[in-house]
């Protein structure tokens, strides 16, 4: 199988960029990663910047409505967020959502949901932050709506959170049983459980080989305890490597990023990276997310459409 590319726009920040203009240089970056290869385009579902990534007085879209938008200016390019926090939406509303995404995309989209971190916008915002445990609860009844209002007619379902009954969805779906649902994060008892019960993609954020080769087989017997075949679910890391052709370039693209993620970040040529990357794929990794605040420009992007080339068979690294 064919490895699969994402695209990842956390920051909305690009110096000298007004906000007239705002929306015109992601659909910008949007195009060119679609025309370097990329599968998936996604956004963050946050309200406030995050940290590692800028302050959080930096510009923050609200997701679905960026990604409607992304969706006139793109033709190929599944698109979703990295992802939804299960606090912030209703879940049956972010379905209608979602389902809305697909039919603007003509089948395109995808449903990236988990259980939700960032206390401090929460706060701001004043949605409830309940423990993990309970937003893992939610997670769990969540992803069942999703599954039951992507692929029947009039569901309900009555859980200890969440509800809805014999709810529609109209109009349904373009892809055939809905959007791919991806969910997000690595914990091992929980959210690898739910994965296993009901995502088509599980997205971990970066972290040491080996410690990925472990949760793999966490994951593993996740899906034996639900009698889930485990290569029936896509399993995607994100990676923060600088591509760059020379060193000069380099260490501009890593002057650029914040401390904590130059502190992770690591400088590569396309063949070098084609390196790393087979590695993963071998350890049984499928596909690979790359971030706009270290693919700034149509340049950087598309290099790292040249590394896709050389993953994908089609180009000669160099």
């Amino acid at each position: 199988m064919s490895a699969f590319f994402g695209f990842h726009m956390p920051t909305f920040t690009f110096p000298g960029v007004p906000n007239d203009r705002l929306f015109d240089r992601v659909a910008e970056n949007a195009k060119a990663a679609e025309n370097a290869g990329f599968d998936l385009v996604t956004v963050m579902d946050h309200f406030y910047q995050i940290r590692g990534i800028g302050p959080e007085t930096e510009p923050m879209m609200e997701a679905y409505t960026t990604l409607s938008a992304l969706a006139t200016q793109t033709s190929r390019v599944k698109l979703g967020t990295l992802v939804t926090g299960v606090t912030y939406r209703n879940p049956a509303l972010l379905v209608k959502q979602v389902t809305t995404l697909d039919v603007i995309s003509k089948g395109r989209a995808i449903l990236g949901i988990g259980a939700a971190w960032n206390e401090d916008e929460h706060r701001g915002y004043g949605i409830e932050f309940p423990p993990i445990g309970r937003r893992m609860d939610r997670l769990g009844e969540a992803l069942t709506i999703a599954k039951l209002m992507f692929t029947q007619d009039r569901p309900s379902f009555e859980g200890k959170y969440y509800r809805i009954d014999r709810a529609l969805n109209v109009p349904r779906p373009i892809q055939p049983g809905g959007p791919k649902i991806l969910v997000g994060g690595g914990g091992e008892r929980r959210t690898l459980r739910l994965l296993a019960e009901h995502g088509d993609i599980g997205h971990w954020f970066g972290g040491n080989l080996e410690d990925l080769k472990r949760k793999k087989k966490v994951f593993e017997a996740h899906c034996e305890a639900v009698n889930r075949d485990p290569s029936d679910v896509l399993l995607t890391v994100g990676l923060t490597l600088v591509l760059a052709e020379n060193e000069k370039d380099a260490k501009a693209l890593m002057d650029g990023l914040t401390p904590e993620r130059r502190a992770i970040a690591k400088t590569a040529t396309v063949a070098q990276a084609a390196e790393v990357l087979a590695e993963y794929m071998d350890a049984g990794f499928g596909g690979f997310t790359f971030n706009n605040n270290v693919l700034q420009t149509k340049e950087s992007i598309a290099l790292a459409g040249e590394l896709i080339k050389v993953v994908r068979g089609s180009a000669v690294p160099v």
